[in-house]
């Protein structure tokens, strides 16, 4: 079932404890702390079995008019059941009754990783639509791969 979290402490958990289990996607540990910090205060949604969190994504304003997904993961194990497009829904539809008009994801250039194939082909799936590739925005080695779509 996914919720949206309220509590500022279990939002760090949530995000600190699934991103620490998905190495191949986050490997970097400032990284983790970064995200983790900040989405004490960011709108998170979490897919709940019981007790155990399969997954959960974060939502950003990067404008008035535009939202982003700043950081989704769902662990390994969970992979392919639906829980990335649930959380996905959940946020989207948030957005939409936010009033934005577009969301964006930011990510690492399709053909890379094969990690990061199959996060590009999700988000696809999802009806994001490449908008553009900064060579540099991370590092010339991890070119960060921005997708947009329209929220209706």
């Amino acid at each position: 079932m996914v919720i949206q979290i309220q509590d500022k402490d279990k939002k760090e958990q949530i995000c600190r404890s699934i991103l620490e289990a998905l190495p191949d996607w986050f490997g970097i540990p400032e990284g983790i702390n970064e995200y983790a910090n900040s989405s004490r205060e960011l709108p998170l949604w979490a897919d709940m079995d019981g007790e155990v969190v399969r997954g959960f994504v974060v939502l950003k304003e990067t404008s008035q008019y535009t939202a982003e997904v700043c950081v989704m993961g769902v662990r390994k194990e969970f992979h392919r059941l639906g829980i990335g497009k649930q959380l996905f829904h959940a946020l989207y539809e948030f957005a939409r009754e936010s009033g934005y008009e577009f969301l964006q994801v930011k990510t690492l250039q399709d053909g890379l990783y094969e990690s990061y194939n199959k996060t590009n082909a999700f988000y696809k799936s999802m009806g994001f639509k490449e908008l553009e590739c900064l060579e540099t925005y991370w590092d010339k080695d991890n070119p960060c791969q921005i997708y947009v779509m329209s929220v209706k």
